[in-house]
């Protein structure tokens, strides 16, 4: 959600209509038929995602993956040829990162690469050329690759708990390569960059409030991120479900509040 409302509020045209579209798209249709879809390809018994517990996958899991699928492309059409192969790319490639044949997932560079550009940048430039009806690449490729930083050092903390799960299931994350305190280290530093590109960025589109308003809605994050590598320094036992759970939920309100904050700046200036 942080990755619409960024892209939202740097469109330099609003289609409200398109806007609510591709919103309801992606968070109602594409997003949960991946989770779903992954959920029935790993069959998890222990946590996994945003689930403490979760239950028995079956077949009809499935197929309603796939429904949402046709939806997602079905509703896709009505936001333009773009926007429907752009949603098509994110969903193949979900399916193949989960697809027990080809399992993107068990290779920790390719892996991670799936996932920072497709719910990054890929998703950064549906939304843009949806809410926009068109896309404009030459303008719109920095903060599309910021995207996929911000995407890029946050995903490998999802990971840092269920390293066992995942090596029982033949799985090697990036995270799991690094080992739990490598991964903070790693993602500290992606997101350090992340950060330098964003200031450059608003600096160079004179957008000083949306800096202001950015560092002051993500100080709880960094302040959570240094409070929790700290603990698991001290014992890495703490790099559970429970902490990441909240670290997400930080992460994710606190951004969105930011760049809600910047788009209601912008369409009112």
């Amino acid at each position: 959600m942080p990755v619409y409302w960024f892209a939202l509020s740097q469109a330099s045209a609003i289609y409200w209509d398109r806007a609510c579209l591709i919103f309801i798209l992606l968070h109602f249709l594409v997003y949960p038929s991946s989770n779903g879809y992954n959920s029935y390809m790993d069959k998890d018994t222990g946590s996994i995602g945003g689930i403490e517990n979760p239950l028995p996958v079956h077949k009809e899991l499935f197929y309603i993956s796939v429904i949402m699928d046709m939806m997602a492309l079905m509703l896709s059409c009505f936001l333009g040829a773009m926007v429907l192969v752009g949603v098509g790319i994110y969903i193949l490639a979900s399916r193949l990162y989960s697809y027990r044949g080809v399992r993107l997932k068990q290779y920790p560079v390719t892996g991670y690469l799936t996932v920072m550009i497709c719910q990054g940048a890929l998703v950064y430039f549906i939304v843009s050329g949806s809410v926009n009806n068109a896309l404009d690449l030459k303008g719109e490729w920095l903060p599309a690759i910021i995207t996929s930083l911000l995407i890029g050092g946050t995903y490998p903390l999802t990971q840092v708990y269920q390293h066992q799960q995942d090596k029982e299931d033949g799985v090697t994350t990036l995270s799991y390569k690094l080992g739990i305190k490598g991964t903070f280290v790693f993602c500290g530093i992606v997101l350090f960059v992340a950060l330098l590109l964003l200031t450059l960025y608003f600096i160079r589109a004179n957008q000083w409030y949306a800096l202001i308003a950015y560092g002051i809605a993500m100080l709880p994050v960094g302040a959570y991120f240094t409070r929790w590598f700290l603990k698991v320094q001290q014992d890495p036992g703490n790099a559970n479900f429970k902490n990441l759970m909240k670290m997400n939920y930080v992460a994710s309100v606190c951004s969105s509040i930011a760049f809600i904050s910047i788009l209601i700046i912008n369409k009112a200036g």
